[in-house]
């Protein structure tokens, strides 16, 4: 079965276009055919990045909305897949990203109106999320009418979590009332790169215990224990944890209600500054790119060695934690834009981890940049891998399986 994978975001849409079925599933031989990539969407020149038949291409064009740039993608991947895909039609189903499901979903679902006015009454929970992966849906359906659409949720993957894991300390009437709880984000990324790192090692994934850092301008760590999502960092939205590219991470809330009163800042001004203006970019004054703010650091930037800093510290305390939680790990796995392109962030968090088993290979770890590796030295206790994500593949896998009925 053809099956496109569909992410929106605010301002981009990204699609890959896979040839997959149940079996080749469980043999880990899915095909990806293609995949567009637009950004900026809405100003003059939009960015098209095309990947398909092995070769790259890019271009600029002006597309006002999501549903011209899914349009597009669609027609721009029959043009340069045409021995692949004669007609449109053979794209038998779409897999939505939807970023929340609240407690409703924590399954792949397949899409109509019913269950489209279901996601969004979960609006409130991601405004700047939810609305536009509705739009995608929609814009999806008109462009693919014969299609099939399901929506994968990051947040499906975290509802196996216990209540003593998602439960804040709360009154109960008002977190029950106004769903109040850790959801957890970055499911897709966490669920692959554990599914991966067992399918490797030839082995069930219920024989697994690991900790998994998504690492990117959006950052998580998640335990999992046989495949499933024991806690998570980010919590009733993706503030909560880590400290990120633009977003502050863990808070006392105290002093977000002392910043309020004593700046006169409205809740919209808040949370501007936590989403927009915090983490790497507000700590180094500088930015929100790790490669910058490692180059500055190199160049004796204080500002951006402190949030360097400060970054692998909170994935040092996480990793503690988790491996608490976990009663022992056996494996740290990094992956993301950040830990699998960045050995010196994960030189910086394994050091001094030795007590908990983590022994990083310098050399391996040096070498090592977007492939899957073990980059801890042999026969330590706890390996340390780095694994890419495949947030499109899982997407189209769950699409698939969603609608064959498999679980």
């Amino acid at each position: 079965m053809k099956v496109l994978a569909l992410n929106c975001g605010s301002s981009s849409v990204r699609c890959h276009l896979f040839e997959t079925s149940v079996e080749t599933i469980e043999t880990g031989k899915d095909r990806k055919l293609g995949g567009v990539l637009v950004d900026r969407i809405g100003a003059p020149e939009a960015r098209v990045r095309i990947e398909a038949g092995g070769a790259v291409e890019e271009l600029s064009h002006p597309i006002p909305d999501h549903h011209q740039a899914i349009e597009l993608s669609v027609k721009t991947l029959l043009e340069r897949l045409r021995l692949e895909v004669a007609d449109k039609d053979e794209i038998a189903a779409v897999g939505h990203r939807v970023v929340h499901g609240g407690e409703e979903f924590s399954a792949p679902v397949e899409l109509d109106d019913r269950v489209a006015a279901e996601i969004e009454g979960l609006n409130d929970l991601a405004p700047l999320h939810n609305p536009v992966n509705l739009r995608g849906y929609r814009a999806a359906r008109m462009v693919l009418p014969h299609a099939r659409h399901v929506a994968v949720f990051d947040t499906a993957f975290h509802q196996s979590m216990e209540p003593r894991a998602y439960v804040y300390g709360l009154p109960d009437h008002l977190w029950r009332r106004l769903k109040i709880r850790r959801y957890g984000f970055h499911g897709s990324s966490h669920r692959y790169v554990s599914f991966r790192f067992a399918q490797i090692h030839g082995a069930s994934k219920n024989g697994y215990k690991l900790i998994t850092c998504h690492l990117g301008n959006g950052c998580s760590i998640t335990a999992v224990k046989d495949g499933r999502s024991v806690d998570t960092s980010m919590g009733f939205t993706p503030l909560e944890g880590l400290l990120m590219g633009t977003r502050c991470g863990d808070l006392d809330p105290g002093a977000l209600l002392h910043i309020m009163g004593r700046e006169g800042l409205t809740p919209v001004e808040m949370d501007q500054l936590l989403n927009r203006q915090s983490g790497l970019a507000g700590l180094s004054m500088a930015s929100n790119d790790m490669r910058t703010l490692l180059d500055l650091r190199r160049r004796g930037h204080s500002a951006a060695a402190l949030a360097v800093d400060v970054f692998c510290y909170r994935i040092k305390k996480y990793i503690g934690a988790y491996f608490a939680a976990l009663n022992g790990c056996d494996a740290l796995i990094f992956t993301g834009g950040i830990g699998e392109n960045s050995p010196a962030v994960r030189a910086e968090v394994c050091r001094e981890l030795d007590a908990l088993g983590i022994h990083l290979d310098p050399a391996r770890n040096e070498n090592t940049l977007a492939q899957e590796a073990s980059i801890g030295k042999t026969g330590s206790p706890v390996d340390v891998w780095v694994i890419p994500a495949d947030e499109a593949l899982v997407i189209a896998r769950d699409a698939l399986r969603c609608l064959a009925g498999v679980a």
